[in-house]
């Protein structure tokens, strides 16, 4: 696990607009790692080649300049892994974020192949296997991964991300030369970076709470999709999908065989993730998935896992008596710990890390449980995927639910009823009414709608309700929602390849599967792998989710939604399979989730910061957004009249990063 940077720029590259030449020398590189330092404080490597200006009058393509920089966390080879890793002759070298679970298959591959090995890596494996196949290597790893490989045969740099998403790249691409790094903190030290605000950015992080892919809050600068590559070959740039999962695919399949597969899929995954030359651990919440998770990663192991959880003195926010019950069950080394969170440090922390504007609640607690996590391994198992994969988000429960009551009753009298309109909007997160009412404002729209009604932060009324005219005028015709949208009529319609007509489609998966599809292309890469990504590394700790092993991923989504939720229930499958695994408690619990009491903060340890940042003389969101419609959110909260909570929390991290890193706007 580590962080790269670097980049490839003509030796004839004009210098940037500002007069600023091209290129990085070897301290820029090192400044660009140093950055991000905490991804892998272990070791740094830097290469640099550096090709001779010709005069104009010379024909003969120019050679590129190339610089590949590296920060080590030492997890697999710590003696020989060094980073940036060539092969024999010196033609492809490779930086790498992430691990490959399966090298030591590859390995025995290669090496059937000829090749000869300098190291016990997992990086070696890349190497070899691009001399080999070039691009279509990245079909054969499993694992999570950020490449950068420079091909000096070929004067091309190939960029790579990982099937879901769990590594990011960044990129900036600016004629004749591209630049690359894990994390925009390092890519902001290239001379000349853009750093103008994209208003379609921040309309799309207020509807989602993160930017979507391939967007950055720059223009002009991009995060390379997950399942993609890219190759920059003669000042050009090419982006090839090389996952290309039919989400619209269902396969009729069995209990007895859904069982029997899961078994075979999700111990491999395990197994495969189990690799470690570093001592290793497990988060445990006490949910279902990190459960059964720690459950079936002991069965694989001969001495006790360690196992974390983190608690507090918010009941309502606390699982830890769940995670020592499963702890006991499953005779772990477990650590539990207890944390007061200081609202005002950590907001500031999550700005620095989380280069551009996040404001996942939950990022939090994930934070706080990475830093304590680090002071006792440094790998740690994650239970990430389970709800996407099985059906266990209460939003799936609730679009099955409107399914049938759109077919029972006149859903727009319902839904515009007085009595629902007077249902009260509690800061409770479990509040019954407060769901009831959401529930019902969904009612009568589509399916996709309905979905996207429920997870945005602010809709399209109450967003254009906030901006500025003038920010409006600056907005793209793309709706936002589209992101949503185009993930879910992936699995809406169907091919029909083996019809005679075999361009004709038809309706495919029910909205449920249709929520699911959509969520693991989304929410998976933009939100819950970005947030557990950079809470982990900040820290330096590794975290590995077998739940998203691609191959389980795969099948999980061909299941048909009765296998995966059943009257009301999610994880059906799971529970079908391996209830016998953990006490009935857990089984039978309400969810939690992970999150903190941002609705109280708000009135409380935040009131001063939210009035000081949001509503002060020098408030830098008000160049986007009307104060007055800021000052209605703030008051109605304050007052209690209403929750706008995530709202308040959207707007108050947005501006304090506007504080944090320079922009033009």
């Amino acid at each position: 696990m580590c962080g790269i940077a670097g980049g490839v720029w003509s030796a004839d590259a004009p210098d940037m607009p500002s007069g600023i030449p091209s290129g990085i020398s070897l301290e820029i590189l090192r400044t660009m790692t140093d950055a991000i330092a905490h991804r892998g404080p272990d070791d740094q490597g830097h290469w640099l080649s550096l090709a001779q200006r010709k005069p104009h009058w010379v024909e003969t393509q120019s050679t590129l300049n190339v610089a590949l920089g590296f920060r080590r966390l030492s997890i697999i080879d710590l003696d020989t892994g060094r980073q940036p890793m060539a092969n024999e002759d010196g033609t492809v070298h490779v930086v790498f974020n992430g691990e490959i679970y399966n090298y030591r298959e590859l390995r025995h591959r290669l090496e059937g192949s000829h090749h000869r090995f300098a190291t016990h890596s997992d990086t070696e494996t890349i190497v070899h296997l691009y001399e080999d196949l070039g691009t279509e290597c990245f079909e054969h790893f499993n694992g999570m991964f950020s490449i950068a490989i420079w091909d000096s045969v070929n004067e091309r740099l190939v960029l790579a991300r990982d099937r879901l998403g769990k590594k990011p790249l960044f990129y900036w691409h600016h004629g004749d030369q591209l630049y690359f790094a894990s994390e925009l903190k390092a890519l902001v030290h290239v001379p000349g970076f853009p750093r103008q605000i994209d208003p379609g950015a921040i309309d799309s992080y207020l509807t989602y709470q993160y930017i979507p892919h391939p967007k950055t809050i720059y223009q002009g600068v991009s995060k390379l999709e997950p399942g993609h590559f890219l190759v920059f070959e003669k000042g050009r740039v090419r982006i090839e999908k090389y996952w290309n999962i039919d989400w619209s695919r269902e396969v009729p399949t069995t209990l007895p065989e859904a069982r029997e597969r899961l078994q075979e899929l999700l111990n491999d995954a395990i197994r495969l993730r189990l690799r470690s030359d570093v001592p290793l651990g497990a988060f445990l919440s006490g949910g279902i998935d990190s459960s059964l998770l720690v459950a079936l990663a002991q069965k694989q192991l001969s001495e006790p896992i360690r196992t974390f959880s983190i608690g507090f003195s918010e009941a309502d926010h606390d699982e830890t008596g769940f995670a020592q019950m499963v702890a006991d069950h499953v005779g772990t080394r477990h650590e539990r710990f207890e944390v007061q969170p200081d609202a005002l440090a950590i907001i500031d922390q999550l700005v620095q890390y989380y280069d551009e504007p996040f404001s996942d609640s939950s990022a939090v607690p994930t934070w706080y449980l990475c830093e304590m996590t680090r002071r006792s391994v440094t790998v740690a198992l994650s239970g990430d995927g389970g709800d996407e994969l099985f059906g266990g988000y209460e939003r799936y429960r609730a679009l099955e639910l409107s399914e049938r009551v759109q077919s029972w009753l006149p859903v727009s009298w319902l839904k515009n009823n007085p009595l629902i309109q007077r249902l009260p909007d509690s800061s409770a997160r479990r509040s019954f009414l407060r769901r009831v009412r959401r529930f019902c404002e969904a009612l009568g729209q589509s399916s996709a709608n309905r979905y996207m009604n429920w997870i945005q932060i602010f809709g399209e009324a109450s967003r254009l309700e906030l901006y500025d005219e003038s920010f409006i005028s600056q907005l793209p015709d793309k709706d936002p929602a589209s992101f949503l949208r185009n993930a879910w009529s992936a699995a809406s319609l169907r091919n029909e390849s083996s019809n005679a007509a075999a361009n004709t489609k038809r309706a495919a998966r029910d909205p449920m599967s249709c929520a699911m599809a959509s969520d693991l292309q989304t929410y998976i890469p933009c939100d819950l792998m970005t947030k557990v990504d950079i809470a982990s590394m900040a820290h330096s700790l590794e975290a590995r989710q077998p739940m998203l092993d691609y191959r389980l991923v795969e099948w999980a989504a061909s299941l048909p939604v009765h296998l995966k939720m059943q009257r009301g229930r999610g994880k059906k499958l799971l529970y079908d399979t391996y209830r016998n695994m953990l006490p009935d408690a857990i089984w039978n619990r309400p969810k939690m989730g992970f999150g903190v009491p941002i609705a109280k903060w708000f009135r409380t340890s935040l009131r001063d910061r939210t009035y000081d940042a949001l509503l002060s003389r020098d408030t830098k969101c008000h160049a986007f957004f009307r104060e007055s419609a800021i000052r209605n959110l703030v008051d109605e909260h304050m007052s209690g009249r209403a929750n706008q909570g995530y709202r308040l929390w959207n707007l108050l991290i947005l501006e304090l990063w506007l504080r944090r890193w320079p922009t033009r706007f």
